[in-house]
Order: C-alpha cells, then structure tokens, then sequence
C-alpha cells in the first residue's frame, strides 16, 4: 500500500487512516509490531508528534497495544476496544456523569491550588514542578508514564499550596481523581486528535504562570485546562439531565 495516497485530511488523521486501513485489510495483521515513531515520520513524511497522535488515537478506539519497553503492538480483535457509548449507552451514561461530578469539583479545587500554589510554592516546589515537566517531556511515546506523571504534576501543585488541609483533602479523592484522569485524557486524545505535546504545553503554561506568582494566570490556565475535557465528555456522550 502507498501510504501518502489520498491525502485530504490533516496530517495525524490521515496517518491514522492509512494504518487502520492496514489493520483492517489485514496488511498489519494481529501481534505484527509497528515501526518505531522515527521510522514511521521518515515513510509518511511528517513529524513525530503528527504520528504520536496518530498512534494515540488508535490506541484509544482499541486497534493499538503500547507495551513499555516493547515497542507498538496490532492489537488482538477479541481485545479491541468498543467505545463504552456505543457498547452500553446506559453504562456509558452513568460513568459520564460520574465523570462529569468529579471533573467540577477538580475544577474548583485544582484552580484554587493553582492560585494559591502561586503566593504559598517555594523555591524546592518550583524545582519538584519542573522535574517532573521534565519527565513528562522524556516519556511522550509512553502513554503510561505520561499518565503517572500528568497525576503526579497535579498532586504537586496542590502540595506547593503548603495547606494541610487542602492537600489532605485532595489526597483524599485521589483515586476516584485517578480514575476519572485516566478516561478523560483517552477521551481528549480520541476526540480532539490532539498528543501529549500539546498537553505537555498546557502543563509547561501553568508552572510557569505559578513561577512568576501570576495567580490570576495561573488560575486561568487551569479552568480552561479542566475545561476543555468537560467540553470533549458533553460531545462525546449526552449526559442525563438530572444532573444539567
């Protein structure tokens, strides 16, 4: 197959097109591992974050298997992933709005940590911050140290409040945090096409509006941080109007 023949879309869509076209006619059959990131930039002409998302998309709907240290796996048909919507829409609805309830109250608390992180971090905080941005950066292609170090980042911020109470209450929620960080960042990846990179940026916005004691920034960033994934779980399900 020519993989740069019809090319209307943008690039990460079609990159994803291409390979699940592979996948489906069976070219890319079932345990075949793909190329690596590099290798896959060098064959579509494209940059390495237009095939991460790529590859993360098709991760999310289920046709990839990412194994650390491993490499990119085609995943086997019985483990495929069916969007929870389409397979239980009554189930779906329940966890979308479980979903929703703890994405508000992340919303209210997370920007107030983010505000007070501001007057309150010190200097250990800010080094804790960009440590983990750093490892954040290094780990791109791996979506499970992504995730652990996206949640570690939040709990630090909370942490450079240097509120007791505050940090013993969001310790006290984060596992359902935890859990609902997991669905919603496969969500955003699936729905906005979108790549670690631009939730990297987002990140990297809100440690430096907290460096520069900018609390109204700070504040900001991560409303519309929180925001944008209240925006892509509405999309991506109705939710019930007992809880409009």
């Amino acid at each position: 197959m020519n993989p740069h023949q019809d090319r209307p879309l943008k690039s990460s869509d079609w990159v994803m097109q291409s390979i699940k076209r592979q996948i489906e006619e069976g070219i890319l059959k079932e345990g075949d591992k793909l190329a690596s990131v590099v290798e896959l930039a060098r064959q579509y002409k494209v940059g390495q974050s237009t095939i991460r998302e790529a590859l993360t998309s098709l991760k999310t709907i289920g046709l990839l298997d990412v194994r650390q240290g491993s490499g990119t796996y085609v995943q086997a048909a019985a483990e495929r992933y069916v969007h929870p919507y389409a397979a239980s829409p009554e189930s779906w609805l329940h966890r979308a709005n479980s979903i929703k309830h703890i994405l508000e109250v992340r919303r209210v608390l997370e920007t107030g940590c983010a505000q007070l992180a501001c007057h309150n971090r010190s200097e250990s905080d800010l080094r804790r911050l960009h440590l983990l941005l750093e490892e954040m950066e290094l780990h791109l292609d791996n979506e499970t140290r992504s995730e652990q170090t996206d949640i570690q980042l939040h709990e630090a911020i909370a942490e450079a409040t240097h509120n007791p109470i505050l940090i013993d209450f969001m310790a006290s929620l984060s596992e359902q945090f935890h859990d609902t960080m997991r669905d919603t960042r496969a969500l955003w990846f699936y729905a906005q096409r979108s790549s670690a990179e631009r939730l990297l940026s987002e990140h990297q916005a809100i440690v430096r509006a907290i460096a520069q004691r900018d609390a109204a920034e700070a504040a900001s960033l991560m409303e519309q941080h929180i925001s944008k994934v209240e925006q892509v779980l509405s999309e991506q399900a109705p939710l019930s109007p007992m809880t409009e």
